[in-house]
Order: structure tokens, then sequence, then C-alpha cells
């Protein structure tokens, strides 16, 4: 059967269906389908944009926890409008201390944990750390190491805030300062708070190299194995810490954690962000992410 004999045949079938089934389909689908399905079929199309279709992956719970209101939201914009701006436009939520956004594929829910809301070994000591404005940041501030031996960063969320059945991956968000040194090597872990403990999860910390590629490191590094940063769109670096998976986001607290508390040595320049929750496209397993154990 040619493309056009399978064209009519699908004309022919979801002819039969209601504007109403059809909108109820495709609000069961993904982002990334109910578009597709718009070229099925005359029907199909003329539904696809609808708010009845695109409401069901606008989180409007989410939505009314942002410090200001999204433009769309209010101003006559259609709900796949307001979609693609949560996709493009990460919007602050809970009093700024978190920043929220949507996977444009996926329509899953992505967090990012502000550098105020981390929790960070001497953060509050003006002798080791700075808190101080970036311009290149959505928060009012960002957290910048002035020196430290004892290197250790945490961010938690809690799991049913996230996406149900949907593997997530953390990631540092951060730059360096002009200066910086001891930043060679890290280690990171990700754990379920309720699930595991820290000395657990210290046992299986994964290696990481944020500084790698940085023009203050101008000699070649050892070859290592770890995980190595990327340069984001927004001018920022990120780096992989871990991944899990969230079930029914009924397993408390997930938490993140970046350190270097093992080599005692001067360590400075680092500007944190924030730690970013957000769905993996890589993991094809459920085995792949971290899980509770029970």
């Amino acid at each position: 059967m040619d493309r056009e004999s399978k064209v009519e045949k699908s004309e022919s079938v979801f002819g039969r269906l209601s504007g109403d089934s059809i909108s109820e389909i495709l609000s069961r689908t993904s982002p990334l389908d109910a578009s597709r399905f718009a070229i099925i079929s005359k029907g199909f199309k003329s539904v696809s944009g609808l708010d009845t279709v695109w409401e069901k992956f606008v989180p409007m719970e989410i939505l009314s926890r942002s410090v200001v209101s999204p433009p769309l939201l209010y101003h006559g914009g259609t709900k796949k409008e307001l979609f693609f701006s949560l996709c493009n436009s990460p919007i602050l939520i809970d009093g700024a201390k978190l920043s929220f956004f949507l996977d444009k594929k996926s329509g899953k829910k992505c967090f990012t944990v502000g550098a105020r809301e981390l929790i960070i070994s001497w953060g509050d000591n003006p002798d080791y750390w700075i808190w101080t404005s970036h311009p290149d940041s959505r928060f009012s501030e960002v957290a910048q190491l002035k020196i430290v031996c004892w290197l250790d960063i945490r961010g938690k969320i809690k799991t049913d805030m996230l996406s149900q059945k949907t593997n997530y991956k953390a990631y540092l968000i951060y730059k360096f300062a002009t200066a910086i040194y001891g930043l060679e090597s890290m280690y990171s872990v990700v754990r379920l708070v309720n699930h595991e403990a820290d000395s657990e999860a210290e046992e299986r910390a994964t290696l990481v190299h944020p500084h790698r590629g940085h023009p203050m490191y101008r000699h070649p590094m050892p070859r290592q194995p770890g995980r190595l940063p990327v340069r984001r769109d927004d001018g920022w670096m990120e780096i992989e810490m871990g991944d899990f998976y969230n079930e029914l986001g009924d397993d408390g607290e997930v938490e993140a954690r970046l350190m270097e508390i093992w080599r005692l040595h001067g360590k400075a320049g680092l500007i944190v962000e924030g730690i970013e929750f957000r769905p993996s496209t890589s993991l094809n397993r459920r085995n792949d992410a971290i899980r509770r154990t029970t």
C-alpha cells in the first residue's frame, strides 16, 4: 500500500471519531505524539491544538506557586503556547527558591534547586563562601567558593513533586571564578534519603571532573574514568551527579551530593547556581537508575 493510500485509509478510520474522542485520545499521549498526530488526518489536525488537549500537559498546581504569573496564563494565550513557554523559559516558584520547566519531548516536570536551598558545608561562613548575584543566573544569589578543604554540597527535592514512573538525572549547574584550584576531581552520588544511609551512598560515589576543558588547566590532565562537564545554552556548565527512578513519588526526598571530603587540600573558585533534576532520555531500563531497596 503506497503512502497516499495509507493516508486515505487513516482519514477514513479517524474521520468516524468525534472531536471529543480525538481530544481525549491526544490528551493521553505525550506532547510530542500530540503534535505528530496532527499529520494523520484532518480531524486530528483540527483538534490537536485545542486547550482540552494541552491542559493535560500543563501542571496548573505548580503554576499557582509561581513568583510571577506567566504572561500567557492570563493574557489570552492557548494552553499549547503556555506549554512551550514553560519548556523554553523556566519560571521561579516557591518564593524563588526553585525554578521549574517542562521537558519538551515528554512533558515531564523539571526542577532546579537554587543555591540558597542547597546544604553547603560552611556555606554560612563568609571566610569560606560568598553569596552574590550573577548576571547569568535566574536566581537572586549564587554561592561562590573562596576556599575550603572539605567540600560538601547537597540538594534535595521531594519525589512527589516529580513525574511518576520516570528516570531522572541530577546535574550540578556551575561556573568558575577567575582563579580556581583544587577542583580537578570530586565525587558525586544520588540517593533516596529514606532508603539509603550516607555511608552506603558514599561507597558507590562516582568520580566527576568539573574542571575538564577549562582554560585555567592548560596542561593535559591524566586520563581518568568519570563524568565530564557540558556547556549549556544559558552560559552555565553542568555535570551529571547521578540518576534515580521515581516510581510513584512516595519515596520521600531524593538527594544529590557533590563532595571531596577525603583529600583535604585547598579548593577555590567554584560558583554554584543550583542542582537540576530532569528526566533522563538516555536510560532505557529501570535497572540503570538508583531505586529504593526494600
